[in-house]
């Protein structure tokens, strides 16, 4: 199941250009509708595909570990320092509190195909 699913993200590249629609970025129904035609599943079930991914990338990071897609790359959590920071409105300094973020590093596969040449 996990490398089927990985096959589908590798493909459909979760928000990223879409490869059929020029410059506009592809949405979830989009991403649904492309994994449906691709492993000949009823959108329905596609839809549930796509849920269960997005669903277990984000628990995973919820728990502070990491997804590692072959090919794809990796979702990870980093952990951003507390800071000072500026009000924009007031310019009034402000204190900027510390916080897990979660992170995305691209895998070789991917960046190749980013920057192959049409």
């Amino acid at each position: 199941m996990l490398d089927f699913i990985g096959q589908c993200w590798y493909k459909s590249a979760f928000s990223v250009k879409a490869l059929t629609k020029g410059d506009s970025e592809l949405n979830k129904a989009e991403l649904v509708e492309h994994v449906a035609g691709s492993v000949d599943l009823s959108k329905a079930d596609a839809t549930r595909a796509v849920d269960a991914v997005i669903e277990g990338i984000t628990t995973t990071l919820k728990n502070r570990d990491q997804v590692s897609l072959v090919g794809f790359g990796t979702f990870l959590t980093k952990e951003r320092a507390a800071r000072e920071g500026r009000n924009p409105q007031t310019g009034e300094t402000i204190q900027i509190a510390a916080a897990t973020v979660p992170a995305f590093k691209p895998g070789k596969g991917l960046k190749d195909i980013v920057n192959a040449k049409s």
